[in-house]
């Protein structure tokens, strides 16, 4: 498997990323608000419950998981290597937490339905997310989000944004985060078919009735699926259901246009170039590669934040005054 030393999140990041990334960045109040308290509010607490409540994976525990993780940290040349954990949950489903100290969760109901093989393009997909910094942008919206909802009109005035701007800028951005994290999976595993197959998985397979599941079949439903865009109501559809047209917003695209999105980047040059190792290098990926602080300190950085954080509260509300 190729190994991409040196590898910065800037050589596979899809463009709609990017594009989606500054859209929610530029949403008015969301620097100020999501800068603050995530590590404290979100990070730290799900790193305790993790290690109190899951199995934490190591060269003696899921040894074999274990060796396929630290074979996609090397890879992508993510460092420091993220920490990684099992959780007791039948969800075919994985995620990757944390700033100051990432983490990768894989459930059981993933491990069971999934090859070694697909495990890896999982594993590679999750530390894509952290190579690119996701989780901590994720959570920033997610406690920005939480914090415009609670002080609403008396303090930024987002009370209006909330139910709007900041939430379709933020699942817009959460959906098109998968397409780079995909990229990432394709990069270390060196085998489309591998990806897609995993896709599949996730959609819809079951391990009873795995052998009468067919790769071909998915890859002609996603371009069915393409083709419903021929009739434009179809296409308000889409639109409706990625955006709470069923009462919740969709934090990921449909597998079937993840399916495109992938098998178009497989054969651009783009690809071809990142295979050859001609990408864009960094001398330390800023995702994950963060100075830690002494604990002594923590207390006393806490502090500092909410108090500049009560002085911009302070200055909006005499401003509405």
């Amino acid at each position: 498997m190729p190994t991409y030393t040196g590898i910065s999140s800037e050589a596979f990041q899809h463009p709609l990323d990017r594009q989606a990334e500054e859209a929610l960045r530029s949403v008015p109040g969301f620097d100020l608000i999501a800068s603050k308290f995530v590590e404290f509010i979100y990070e730290r607490p799900q790193f305790v419950y993790l290690m109190g409540n899951s199995i934490q994976v190591g060269p003696r525990q899921y040894a074999s998981i274990y060796h396929i993780f630290r074979e996609c940290v090397q890879d992508l040349d993510v460092f420091p290597e993220p920490g990684l954990f099992v959780s007791q949950n039948p969800a075919v489903n994985s995620y990757a937490l944390g700033k100051n100290q990432p983490y990768i969760v894989l459930n059981t109901g993933l491990l069971d339905l999934l090859d070694e093989a697909e495990i890896k393009a999982v594993l590679a997909h999750e530390l894509g997310h952290i190579k690119c910094g996701h989780p901590t942008l994720n959570q920033m919206a997610m406690w920005a989000m939480s914090v415009a909802s609670t002080i609403g009109e008396m303090t930024f005035g987002l009370g209006n944004m909330v139910g709007s701007g900041l939430i379709y800028a933020f699942y817009e951005w959460r959906r098109k985060a998968e397409l780079s994290a995909d990229r990432a999976a394709l990069l270390v595993t060196d085998d489309l078919n591998v990806v897609m197959k995993t896709m599949m998985k996730l959609a819809g397979v079951s391990s009873k009735y795995a052998d009468q599941c067919s790769l071909q079949e998915f890859i002609r439903q996603s371009d069915n699926y393409q083709e419903l865009d021929r009739d434009n109501l179809n296409q308000v559809y889409k639109f409706l259901l990625y955006n709470g047209g069923q009462g919740v917003m969709l934090s990921h695209p449909f597998p079937v246009e993840r399916l495109r999105y992938l098998r178009d980047w497989a054969t651009s040059e783009e690809y071809r170039q990142i295979k050859l190792g001609n990408y864009k290098r960094a001398v330390a990926e800023g995702a994950v590669d963060v100075k830690s602080q002494a604990p002594n300190s923590e207390t006393e950085t806490l502090r500092r934040q909410i108090e500049e954080l009560q002085r911009e509260i302070d200055r909006q509300k005499s401003q509405r005054n």
